[in-house]
């Protein structure tokens, strides 16, 4: 259990503090639902939360393994609903990895990213697009496509 406390300090404004470390970070509403955009949304923090996660479990698998993935990035769109209820609906992510995997790893670390917990708590309504680049070719590519029910 981790404790995390969210105060409301106006103007759309929050601020959430990480109990175990103190760090804190602070939201914004999005300029296109009554803000300013001057931070993170909560919606940003979800789809932030996809990109890190992906990155953070690779990482745990590539320690395990010898592998240096020190450098690799994730890119992640976040798409809302054109209509009410606002809502995610599409998260579009490209992992792109240093140069030196090895090829016999690729796949390990892909079905990591795929299965990290933040994606296994996605609702099945958000469609969840994967890429993967390494730079000395082998790209993979997967799509995780949820229906809507």
């Amino acid at each position: 259990m981790v404790e995390i406390n969210a105060t409301y300090t106006g103007n759309l404004h929050c601020t959430a503090t990480h109990k175990p470390s103190g760090v804190t970070i602070e939201t914004d509403a999005p300029v296109d639902n009554h803000g300013k955009g001057e931070s993170f949304s909560p919606t940003d923090l979800l789809a932030t939360s996809l990109a890190v996660c992906y990155l953070t479990t690779m990482g745990i698998a590539a320690e395990e393994r010898g592998i240096n993935l020190k450098g690799a990035t994730c890119r992640i769109e976040k798409h809302m609903s054109p209509e009410r209820p606002r809502r995610v609906v599409r998260l579009v992510a490209e992992l792109t990895f240093p140069k030196g995997i090895p090829l016999d790893k690729r796949g390990i670390l892909e079905a990591v990213a795929l299965h990290c917990p933040v994606s296994k708590g996605l609702h099945d309504d958000i469609d969840v697009d994967l890429k993967l680049h390494f730079p000395d070719g082998q790209d993979m590519e997967e799509h995780t496509h949820h229906e809507h029910k």
